[in-house]
This record gives C-alpha cells, sequence and structure tokens, in this order.
C-alpha cells in the first residue's frame, strides 16, 4: 500500500501541477485563436474600411540602437491602410512612462515620416496594456467599430478583448516578423492570452473598463 500511495504522491506534486498548467494554456490559446481568427485580415486591399484604425504600441528600439521590427511593420501597415483610404484616423495606442520614453510620440513621428497628415492622427499615451487600449479606444474615445492593426501573434488577443468588451473590430495582421527575431515576445504571448481570460472572465473589471481617465489626446 505504501508504494501505490507514494506514487499518487508523486504523481499529485510533481506531474499533475505542470499538466494542469500546460492543459489551461493550450485551451486559452485555442479559444482566443479560434474564435477571432475570421476577423484577421493580412492584405490592406481585403480588409473593409472603416474610420478608425487602432495600432498598438511598442518600443521603437529593440536594443540599443537596433530597430525594432514589430514597430516598423505596424506603422507600415498603419501608413497603407490610411493611403488606401481604408482608415481615415489613425489611434495610435502606447505606453509613456517619461520624456525619454514614449511610444505614442515615436509612433506619431514614423507616421508623419510615412506620410500620414497630422490630422489624421490620434494619441493616447495611456495604453499600458493591450487591455487598456483597446478598452479606452470605446469608453475614452468613443469608437466602438474599428480596425485593430498589429503583429499576426498579437492580433488575435486583441480581437479577443474587443469582442468581449462590446467593440466591433476586424484586424490587419502587419508584415511578418522572423520567428529567430521575436521568439521571446512569441512565447510571452501565448501566456498573456492565459493572463486575457483571467482578466475578462475570472476577475472584476479593473480600472481600464471601469473607471477610465481622461484621454490623453496629442496630435504632432
Amino acid at each position: 500500500m505504501a508504494r501505490p500511495r507514494r506514487r499518487f504522491l508523486l504523481f499529485s506534486i510533481f506531474i499533475f501541477p505542470p499538466l494542469l498548467v500546460a492543459a489551461v494554456v493550450v485551451t486559452c490559446n485555442l479559444w482566443i485563436v479560434l474564435s477571432t481568427r475570421e476577423q484577421v485580415y493580412d492584405a490592406v486591399s481585403d480588409i473593409e474600411a472603416r474610420a478608425v484604425a487602432v495600432v498598438l504600441g511598442t518600443s521603437k528600439n529593440a536594443g540599443p540602437d537596433t530597430p525594432n521590427a514589430h514597430f516598423e511593420n505596424r506603422l507600415a501597415a498603419a501608413a497603407a491602410l490610411f493611403h488606401e483610404g481604408k482608415a481615415d484616423t489613425l489611434l495610435v495606442s502606447g505606453y509613456r512612462d517619461s520624456p525619454y520614453y514614449d511610444e505614442t510620440r515615436d509612433m506619431i513621428a514614423k507616421l508623419t515620416e510615412l506620410g500620414v497628415p497630422d490630422s489624421a492622427i490620434l494619441a493616447d499615451d495611456r495604453g499600458a496594456r493591450t487591455l487598456d487600449s483597446v478598452v479606452r479606444a470605446k469608453t475614452v474615445f468613443g469608437f466602438d467599430r474599428v480596425v485593430i492593426v498589429s503583429d499576426d501573434f498579437h492580433v488575435n488577443r486583441a480581437l479577443f478583448i474587443a469582442n468581449r468588451c462590446g467593440v466591433d473590430a476586424i484586424a490587419l495582421r502587419s508584415e511578418t516578423v522572423g520567428y529567430r527575431d521575436s521568439r521571446k515576445v512569441r512565447v510571452r504571448e501565448y501566456f498573456a492570452r492565459v493572463k486575457a481570460v483571467i482578466d475578462l472572465y475570472v476577475y472584476p473589471p479593473g480600472p481600464a473598463i471601469e473607471a477610465p481617465e481622461a484621454p490623453a489626446l496629442s496630435r504632432k
């Protein structure tokens, strides 16, 4: 009897918890990707025109003097949407923690460089998380029918959040960054999807949903 009991204890302590975590991660990822895949587009020419595109932020640089391909590709896709008449306004939503790190400032500068006029750009520098960016687009800026622009691995989570929060959204995937250069963020996304499910279905809505702050609007 001692040996079966020992085996059960070993299974309960060392094998079952990792299996449970793996099952949760796989389930959340499949749920998010499969439930939103019909809302994702690869080409600007195929996407429906909408008044507003929400461009999700990321750092301008991947390292010292190293441009971030995710940043470059997202802004290029957003500019293409505007130039092809698929979006009249681009809402860039990112994080700013100091005068030295301001994702929205860098995004505006890049869009201007790509020929998007200042009058077509809005900025929200309180988009610290994808959840904040999507929810604030509706509750603060009043946009409830949008195109979301981000990376191929990111747009599904943004759409999942939009669907849950009552935002009518479709998404344009920016040009794919090779796995070698995006491995870390892709792995992180698997767990970010689990957190999205927890944020939306397990815990009560956070401040971004319940009581949004006044918008940080800017035009360059």
